[in-house]
């Protein structure tokens, strides 16, 4: 995926990423940070910085940012709301997230449409250097592994099992855990004596989102003809038939993702 095109999905999707977020977690997490007189975030994977954009705004005192990102052409894309808050990006494989980013040490870790992306491996690396540090986790918008389409099409189950089969291939951080990564992550936290709260935060796209729908089909087609080689006639057609369904207003799709907070010992 290009740089050009990576930002401009990243642009789309935002709106419908926004308004699909956990208010629930994000309460809770600004009730924890009121006891801060000023925070330390880490955002990891940040990209052009609508994470920062969303929840800055959203949580109280003096807030310090640092984005890492391995893509310095979407860090320098980032942008701020203007709420006086500093913040900073650094370029990195988030491999080494926590080599690079620690200085100060982060009270909150957070990231957006990441989880789902990532090895079992980097679960634990993540939970063992927030529990060090005792920071508070945000992890956000994390495919769940359900599509629901409101008008079945005979393809839909087919290529919902190709896509989540490719979700579990590697995304550049080992064996990514796809569907499966917030459960995982939510035990690990647990097991470390953390609080942890899951909430679902799906997109529900229809007409007026046929755009971001289209980019998303288009993605799903590409992914499951990469898993099926044989099927690409039908998956592209599937794909048409979806994108115009949606386009005239004939079918609506829920595209399921969670949210996770974890918060360290008894605090929350």
């Amino acid at each position: 995926m290009s740089g050009h095109f990576q930002a401009d999905w990243l642009a789309l999707r935002e709106p419908a990423d926004h308004q699909a977020r956990s208010r629930a977690l994000v309460q809770r997490l600004q009730a924890w940070c009121e006891r801060r007189p000023c925070l330390q975030v880490l955002d990891l994977g940040s990209g052009t910085g609508s994470n920062m954009r969303f929840l800055a705004p959203r949580l109280s005192g003096d807030q310090h940012w640092t984005l890492v990102d391995h893509d310095p052409a979407l860090l320098a894309l980032a942008t701020a709301k203007d709420n006086g808050h500093e913040w900073r990006s650094i370029q990195a494989d988030l491999s080494q997230w926590d080599r690079v980013a620690s200085d100060p040490a982060p009270d909150l870790v957070t990231a957006s449409a990441l989880l789902d992306l990532v090895s079992a491996d980097w679960l634990e690396s993540l939970v063992t250097a927030c529990r060090e540090r005792r920071a508070a986790v945000l992890m956000v918008l994390s495919y769940d592994g359900r599509v629901e389409w409101s008008s079945p099409d005979p393809l839909d189950d087919a290529v919902l099992a190709a896509i989540n089969a490719h979700q579990q291939r590697d995304k550049g951080l080992g064996a990514a855990l796809g569907p499966a990564a917030t459960g995982a992550l939510a035990a690990r936290f647990r097991d470390a004596g953390y609080r942890v709260w899951v909430d679902p935060s799906p997109w529900d796209l229809g007409r007026e989102a046929a755009m971001l729908a289209q980019a998303l089909i288009d993605g799903w087609v590409a992914a499951a003809c990469e898993q099926l080689p044989a099927g690409h006639s039908r998956l592209r057609a599937w794909g048409e038939r979806r994108c115009a369904d949606v386009a005239a207003g004939r079918t609506r799709v829920r595209v399921g993702h969670q949210d996770l907070l974890a918060l360290p010992g008894s605090e929350g």
